[in-house]
């Protein structure tokens, strides 16, 4: 029966999970090796599956997408708070996974993760990687992050920063001198800032800002854009790096002048996504017009196709 054939697919304990909540999402390994993400659900009062298969090797650090330099210094990074965020889809593991795979093969730390599920398996390498899955490995995401200090890393993946505790446990281990990465499903950088300040009361505001400015190294934001006329999808990110003047801006809430300050940082290594977008239309992979369905603010992208008026004149 399909009852019979979930049972096996997710296990019997993860299956009397799924009829008590009606819900249940993991990763397998199957038959082959192959690492599968599961989605198990009612519909309509039966069982219903969504499968999606797992990469069997992480993306190289050149082939994600990003800007190589801010990839090699991401990972060069001793302590600080690195936040990738997107939609949900938008490749925010898989980038991860990559950067994490970077720095196992080339540092020695312990790199320690808190995941659900565990999407791509880590071996140890030059590091020692602990990987733990919540539902299995440890009964709760809060469970396990009340023991990570316990644990001595270096390095601390958190997997998605879902509420003040989480957010407020990423910037301890920053601040305790961790490497710390997690996700968030925001749209960019000024609405990762206004999501976390957010999250704490009034009263903590102030504190939460001065603990963000000082740890905060990194934000991408990210989105994966699909090819017009070939099979194939593109990143676009749009990437914040920590200056003395983002940090100020972090301190004295003037999130809505980092877009301004991203724009005009490139020596930085920032981006916006709008630039990312327009730079996929000039390599002929999307349109213009698909590149406006993509984009945070259609006024701005524009703005990247206008011939300069000096070229006009000429």
């Amino acid at each position: 029966s399909f009852d019979e054939l979930t049972t096996h697919l997710i296990g019997r304990d993860n299956f009397a999970t799924f009829v008590e909540r009606r819900e249940y999402d993991g990763a397998r390994t199957v038959l082959g090796g192959s690492r599968v993400r599961i989605n198990v659900f009612f519909k309509r009062g039966r069982i219903a599956w969504a499968v999606r298969l797992l990469p069997s090797e992480f993306f190289p650090m050149e082939s994600l997408g990003l800007d190589l330099d801010i990839c090699a210094r991401i990972c060069e990074l001793k302590q600080g708070l690195v936040l990738v965020t997107g939609a949900t889809g938008s490749g925010k593991t898989t980038t991860l996974a990559s950067l994490l795979h970077h720095i196992n093969r080339h540092r020695r730390e312990h790199i320690f993760t808190i995941e659900d599920p565990i999407e791509y398996v880590h071996e140890s390498r030059e590091c020692m990687v602990s990987q733990r899955e919540v539902g299995v490995d440890t009964a709760s995401f809060h469970e396990a992050l009340r023991s990570v200090l316990r644990e001595d890393p270096d390095i601390v993946l958190l997997g998605e920063m879902r509420d003040r505790i989480s957010m407020d446990a990423a910037l301890t281990l920053s601040e305790t001198g961790h490497l710390t990465f997690a996700t968030l499903h925001t749209s960019g950088a000024v609405d990762t800032i206004s999501r976390i300040i957010s999250a704490f009361d009034s009263m903590e505001q102030g504190q939460i800002r001065e603990r963000l400015a000082t740890n905060l190294k990194v934000v991408i934001t990210q989105q994966l854009v699909p090819w017009t006329n070939r099979e194939g999808r593109s990143l676009c990110a749009e990437i914040m790096v920590s200056t003395k003047a983002i940090r100020a801006m972090i301190r004295d809430g003037k999130e809505r002048q980092m877009l301004s300050a991203i724009e005009t940082s490139s020596d930085e290594g920032m981006t916006t996504m709008n630039k990312s977008l327009a730079d996929l239309v000039k390599r002929r992979l999307i349109t213009q017009k698909e590149a406006g369905l993509y984009s945070p603010d259609r006024d701005s992208l524009k703005r990247h196709f206008e011939v300069p008026q000096l070229m006009r004149s000429v």
